[in-house]
């Protein structure tokens, strides 16, 4: 169900401190916290002895107290005192996950550890340019399936009906879409030229008329998004062309963290070409990005009861072409992951 061998957002830096955190994540249970240096550290949220969470003891040092019977364990996992015990049981260990920080998120691989390679933690592209402005990102919990979030995120139509008063415009309801399939994995796009603006950007434009507007849904293995928005004036759009310099830009990045089967950790932030030390456009992002995403967890959450108590068969669409895309990759790198374990540990 889910791939583990890649990097997944474990919570914001600033959530993390010297106090244990407890998460879940791809269905596991795991402990985080800051060392004394500031460095991250996250652990299998589980004393070997009774199981009792970590979480529910003490930091001691660098080290964590089970709030049972004292077993101690270092950010390696390893158990460090037994208390009464003459020696310390070799099975006394619990799992240490490796955990990185760039974007001010926390990422955390959920796979072999020996293949955790920060290199590959998803790119954006402008962080930390002076020229960009950031809408510092927040994030919410959906009572739904992690892929009903990637279909939501590679469907460019359903803004014309679920966003109606931020990004919509008429030219949503009917532009036919392009599907691009790459490696890591698939974008569905558009460009609609001569429309009018939607009115989430509209305030934000630094030119007046109607806009040739290009929406990019890019979804990478196995729940990463870059959604970019392109406004420039009519007829000075298309793939392939020049832009004016006055075109808007905004990249906005999602990360979808599996809780379990049927809920997901919502993280995101927007980056856009202009006003970037203005902190009131930052704020009237931040407040209308909540809203529609808001509007998208109301759906996605109906959509998840729906379907998982459907009395006939769904239909997919032409509109679905990029999301069945990207499923079916996914599902084959699932399966080629699991099929690889399978092989090592019968090796071994």
């Amino acid at each position: 169900m889910f791939l583990k061998n890649t990097w997944y957002v474990a919570a914001w830096d600033h959530e993390v401190g010297r106090e244990l955190k407890p998460v879940t994540i791809l269905g596991e249970n795991i402990v985080l916290y800051r060392k004394q240096d500031g460095q991250a550290a996250a652990l299998e949220d589980a004393c070997p002895h009774r199981k009792l969470p970590l979480s529910m003891g003490r930091i001691k040092g660098d080290d964590v107290e089970c709030g049972y019977h004292g077993l101690t364990f270092d950010c390696s996992g390893a158990c460090t005192r037994v208390p009464g015990a003459e020696r310390i049981p070799h099975v006394a260990k619990v799992r240490s996950y490796p955990v990185h920080e760039r974007y001010g998120l926390l990422w955390i691989w959920m796979g072999g550890a020996e293949k955790a390679n920060p290199d590959e933690i998803f790119e954006v592209e402008h962080f930390g340019d002076p020229a960009w402005g950031i809408n510092r990102g927040e994030s919410m919990m959906l009572n739904c399936n992690y892929l009903y979030m990637t279909d939501n995120l590679l469907d460019p139509s359903h803004v014309a009906w679920v966003h109606q008063s931020s990004f919509a415009s008429s030219a949503c309801e009917e532009t036919p879409l392009e599907t691009t399939v790459k490696e890591d994995g698939v974008t569905v796009w558009r460009w609609m030229i001569d429309s009018e603006p939607a009115p989430f950007y509209a305030p934000f434009l630094q030119f007046e008329g109607n806009t040739d507007r290009k929406q990019h849904y890019e979804v990478r293995y196995p729940s990463n998004a870059i959604i970019k928005a392109i406004f420039a004036p009519a007829f000075t759009g298309g793939e392939g062309k020049p832009l004016p310099d006055n075109t808007f830009l905004m990249d906005s990045y999602n990360f979808m963290t599996p809780v379990d089967e049927n809920r997901t950790k919502y993280y995101w932030f927007q980056m856009r070409n202009f006003a970037p030390d203005d902190p009131a456009v930052s704020a009237s992002f931040a407040k209308s990005v909540r809203g529609a995403f808001e509007e998208d967890r109301i759906v996605l959450e109906a959509v998840q009861h729906g379907m998982a108590n459907k009395q006939t068969p769904n239909l997919d669409l032409k509109i679905d072409v990029g999301p069945l895309r990207f499923r079916r990759k996914l599902a084959q790198l699932i399966a080629e992951e699991a099929a690889s374990q399978t092989a090592n540990q019968a090796a071994e």
